[in-house]
């Protein structure tokens, strides 16, 4: 790795000399190989760390506001209602794909290029979205952002390893969770009101906040030079994505064309593909090459463990989100902003639970295990009062147990897996889990809204979105008992 340019005097507008910037771009602070006296961190970091947070709030943003604005969207554009589930899968599916690779490619062209084009391709994501006229332009544009998204967020971890002295990195790590936090009881908030107004707003106000963030990444954020002899695996992306893309397309569109025999070729097809993409990962490695996945992984039991519990995990969080989201809007008739006011009581619930989750962090695997518990509690109660006709204050205590478990949940997650990895692996580990993430979500939002969708149940829906919590908790007692003391990799959103 690259070391930081330590100079305490230089300002990134001074013209000191330096070696030429791999992004071509004059000004912007650099990474240099300092000399052996120089100890002093990066000069900039912490309006580096701001640049960082401003492009995960406009990701995480983008990733949820279609649970509000989807019902609205798809009145607009025309579509089945597998619109709204696609609204969302798209973007997860898209952003999956570029997980895979959006890391190596830091390592191979520099880390703040590759934060540059994904800001900018996010932007001009987001106008195609605004300019969307059809279901099908929508979809593709959703698909942009989401390819644009993977590239963006996966820099920001390695610019702040490369920014940080150790004694600030977990400093630097603890402002994610507040800032995430806010954006997730203020996102769906700012969603409703805009959609309230019209819905493409909620995609244009990307437009200034990209800007800006692109014009303070030139200034900020260090130019790290590319890690050589690093190369892509693009046939192992390829077959990954093809995998779930087979997974999740007949999920969504099978229940609309009454579950025809090419949807259940397709999921057999993916588990086929999966195979293929387990042998071409370990003939890479063996060969000395630089797979997406070390193979060594899914020989460590508490890892794979690990991954069964995250993908019902995120399935179960990202489903039931969408069925609160529809239910409140298809079933209780609420406008977008009261859908959306409605569900601040789960996210203020999943700041408490992120907070008692950190003070607890010591119990390892019990803070888990019991975050299952109230989850599924809060699942349970919200069977118990929805029906027709009732009131966001009858519904908010259920929302709020709910978001509590899964705070819970989600805030040891990764550490508790991670102390499963050895020191060797800790990077593939961290991309896997990462796109574990984004596949578990996307099948939470094919399988879930398929069951809302086609049994027209909200109980039903949420029936099963409480038996997979329940799994969750099953899955759960294999993984190991403790965190690593590591700051764990932070969720993408």
């Amino acid at each position: 790795m690259t070391a930081l340019d330590t100079r305490p005097a230089q300002s990134p507008t001074d013209s000191t000399p330096a070696s030429p910037d791999p992004v071509g771009t004059a000004g912007a602070a650099t990474l240099q190989p300092p000399a052996a006296s120089e100890a002093a961190p990066y000069r900039w970091r912490w309006p580096a760390l701001a640049v960082i947070l401003a492009g995960s709030v406009m990701e995480l943003l983008d990733a949820t506001v279609t649970n509000i604005a989807g019902p609205t969207m798809r009145a607009d554009l025309g579509g089945g209602t597998s619109l709204i589930q696609w609204l969302g899968a798209a973007y997860i599916l898209a952003m999956t794909a570029g997980l895979l690779t959006g890391g190596r490619l830091g390592d191979i062209v520099g880390r703040r290029r590759m934060f540059l084009i994904g800001v900018a391709g996010f932007t001009v994501g987001s106008l195609l979205c605004a300019l969307a006229f059809s279901p099908e332009t929508i979809i593709a544009a959703r698909i942009v952002q989401g390819l644009f998204g993977a590239a963006m967020i996966p820099q920001g971890m390695g610019l702040m390893k490369e920014m940080f002295p150790p004694r600030e990195l977990a400093t630097a790590m603890g402002l994610f969770g507040p800032v995430m936090g806010l954006s997730a009881v203020g996102g769906p908030i700012l969603a409703g009101a805009l959609t309230a107004v019209d819905w493409r707003l909620i995609f244009l106000i990307n437009l200034p906040i990209g800007a800006g963030a692109a014009l303070a990444a030139l200034r900020f954020l260090p130019a790290s030079r590319p890690r050589k002899g690093t190369r892509l695996d693009l046939p192992g992306a390829v077959l990954a994505s093809a995998g779930v893309v087979l997974l999740v397309f007949p999920l969504v569109q099978g229940r609309e064309h009454g579950w025809p025999a090419w949807s259940f070729a397709m999921v057999a097809a993916s588990v086929a593909v999966f195979a293929l993409f387990a042998a071409h990962q370990r003939r890479k490695a063996a060969r000395g090459g630089d797979p997406l996945v070390a193979p060594s992984l899914f020989g460590k039991p508490a890892f794979v463990s690990g991954m069964v519990t995250g993908a019902i995990y995120f399935a179960a969080f990202a489903g039931f989100l969408l069925i609160v989201g529809l239910y409140t809007q298809l079933g209780l008739h609420y406008s977008p902003l009261k859908a959306a006011l409605t569900g601040v009581p789960s996210s203020l619930g999943m700041i408490a639970g992120m907070g008692v989750a950190q003070a607890a962090r010591r119990h390892g695997r019990k803070v888990l295990l019991a975050g299952a518990l109230v989850m599924g509690l809060g699942v349970l109660a919200m069977i118990v009062v929805s029906g027709p006709g009732v009131s966001p204050w009858q519904l908010a205590p259920a929302l709020a147990v709910a978001g509590l478990g899964s705070g819970l949940i989600m805030t040891p997650y990764f550490g508790i897996v991670m102390a499963a990895v050895d020191p060797s692996e800790t990077g593939s580990a961290s991309g896997t889990l990462s796109a574990l993430q984004q596949v578990g979500g996307a099948l939470g939002l094919a399988l879930l809204g398929t069951v809302y969708f086609g049994t027209g149940s909200v109980q039903v829906a949420l029936g099963v979105a409480a038996g997979m919590i329940a799994a969750t908790f099953v899955a759960g007692l294999m993984l190991p008992r403790q965190t690593r003391d590591e700051t764990p990799p932070h969720p993408t959103h």
